[in-house]
């Protein structure tokens, strides 16, 4: 069948390395926002929400909602505070603010003071944070409760394509995290992206609900900053409570979403769900982790006018990488799309499969990252001959739909045979009583690895592990049915980007006796 080209792909030309890049396209971050300061100055840029306060809560410059206009002028005074604090261009600045206005009013402080933005992940450790803040050489910290900087007016205009405007540490699955440095072209890139995808369209009346973290390639390049674009709406929910996720939605007349799949569950699954008016959505996004065909299903009824799409993306490649477009959410729940207009894909160390040769994915494109701070070994190693080795396997079929199986190192080797999780997993959580599962190689001495699954029952559920385990029969292959099952009543822990933690499951699951 011919590939499958579902998106605009006019104004792109291949570089003299073959690297597809958007033409016409702001040079830098400061650019951008000044180009829509200039358009629409007071038209309503952020807003920081808290059900207690609704719009009466009182902040700095602006209180809880600012205008284009506020959000340049006072990020032009954290740059001139900035500044007079020492920093330099090209100097790292961290921020480890939670979630809100003082945050994005850092963020482009930062960039218009020309110096470098580390996100730092505030759910780590604080030994990781101390990594994090040591490794990136940062000049400044933006700590928690601290007061914006503030001084005479900045804008440093003259930023180039080519500058790292941020540094976005991977959040860690295995060992320390990785720095992946974003230059304005990579943001901007990832921008032009969401525009033609369709997720965040040029329209100023965009409004977005960010309930990810911003220190997280989705929340702050693929829904405050192409809204920022566009003129649109960025409103931020300091922490996630589900209950002020659903309140937001009608109060804020939120038309855009962005999460994991879990977070959908959640809601539509709040015993209050139906007294929220959700006609305003317009469009949902989700990703990041398998999602059951029911619960496909159950979005699209949840959110009648929205067009529902999936989607992958990487911090090394400043997040979107392959989108499904809503028209292929039914019949291809089992694909995360196909490669964006900017982007190029191919496998490389194939394996043959019964469904389908599975390799591990490369993407070369505009927004994949120059590399690593300060690991010249590892970006060697990850970014080579221009192209990004994701570590994650895929089938990639004849239209260019891609199929995610597994990462890499977590396949399981059983005797011979190749296990996929993604492939386990997908078939457990389409049971009834399934919320969320993973799937691990547990080490044996006749056979190397056998199958293990750990599952978390769906609330007011109960799990029989003999019944799922015919259910999984009825669906795998019988050398990939789990030989070892443990119910776990917590959540699995998950990084921000919502991908399960196996690293930190392996160091304390007890497996008991295999089950056959």
């Amino acid at each position: 069948m011919p590939l499958l080209r579902p998106f605009d792909y006019s104004n792109i030309a291949p570089d003299a390395q073959g690297i597809s890049r958007y033409l016409n396209r702001p040079a830098s971050l400061v650019h951008m926002l000044r180009n829509t300061v200039d358009r629409c100055p007071d038209r309503e840029a952020l807003v920081e929400w808290r059900a207690e306060w609704g719009s009466e809560w009182g902040a700095e410059w602006g209180g809880g909602r600012l205008t284009y206009q506020q959000l340049w002028d006072g990020a032009a005074r954290v740059a001139g505070g900035l500044r007079d604090s020492g920093i330099k261009r090209g100097d790292c600045v961290a921020i480890r603010y939670p979630n809100g206005i003082n945050w994005c009013l850092a963020f482009f402080g930062i960039q218009l003071a020309g110096a470098t933005a580390v996100p730092v992940n505030i759910r780590f450790s604080e030994a990781e944070i101390d990594y994090v803040v040591t490794d990136s050489g940062a000049k400044y910290v933006f700590l928690p409760g601290m007061t914006l900087p503030d001084g005479p007016p900045l804008a440093v205009e003259d930023t180039r394509p080519t500058d790292i405007s941020a540094i976005f540490y991977t959040s860690g699955t295995t060992g320390f995290p990785k720095g992946a440095m974003t230059t304005h072209e990579n943001f901007l890139a990832n921008m032009e992206t969401c525009h033609r995808v369709d997720f965040i369209p040029a329209d100023s009346e965009v409004r977005t609900l960010v309930s990810v973290p911003l220190f997280h390639v989705t929340g702050c390049n693929s829904q405050l900053l192409p809204t920022c674009e566009v003129g649109g709406t960025t409103v931020i929910l300091p922490t996630f409570h589900v209950q002020d996720f659903l309140r937001a939605i009608p109060a804020e007349r939120i038309g855009f979403l962005a999460s994991v799949p879990a977070i959908y569950w959640l809601a539509i699954n709040q015993k209050n769900f139906a007294d929220f008016d959700m006609r305003n959505i317009q469009r949902v996004m989700y990703g990041g982790a398998p999602t059951p065909p029911d619960l496909i299903a159950r979005i699209l009824e949840s959110f009648p006018n929205a067009r529902v799409s999936n989607c992958y993306g990487l911090t090394e490649t400043s997040s979107l990488t392959t989108w499904l477009p809503y028209q292929y959410s039914v019949t291809r729940p089992e694909s995360v799309g196909v490669a964006v207009p900017n982007i190029d894909l191919r496998l490389t160390d194939v394996l043959k499969d019964p469904g389908g040769d599975i390799g591990e994915l490369l993407i070369r494109g505009s927004n994949v990252v120059p590399g690593y701070w300060n690991k010249p070994e590892a970006s060697t190693e990850t970014f080579a001959d221009g192209w990004l080795r994701t570590g994650d396997l895929a089938r990639l079929d004849d239209q260019g739909f891609v199929q995610i199986v597994d990462r890499k190192k977590d396949m399981v080797n059983r005797g011979g045979e190749n296990v996929y999780c993604v492939e386990v997993e997908s078939a457990l959580a389409a049971h009834p009583d399934v919320f969320e599962c993973a799937v691990l190689g547990v080490p044996d001495a006749m056979m190397g690895e056998k199958v293990g699954a750990i599952v978390v029952a769906k609330p007011g559920h109960s799990i029989a592990i003999p019944e799922l385990i015919e259910f999984a029969k009825s669906r795998l292959a019988d050398f990939k049915v789990p030989q070892y099952m443990v119910v776990r009543e917590d959540f699995l822990p998950r990084n921000p980007g919502g991908k399960i933690l196996k690293k930190a499951l392996r160091q304390n699951v007890e497996w008991g006796k295999p089950l056959r």
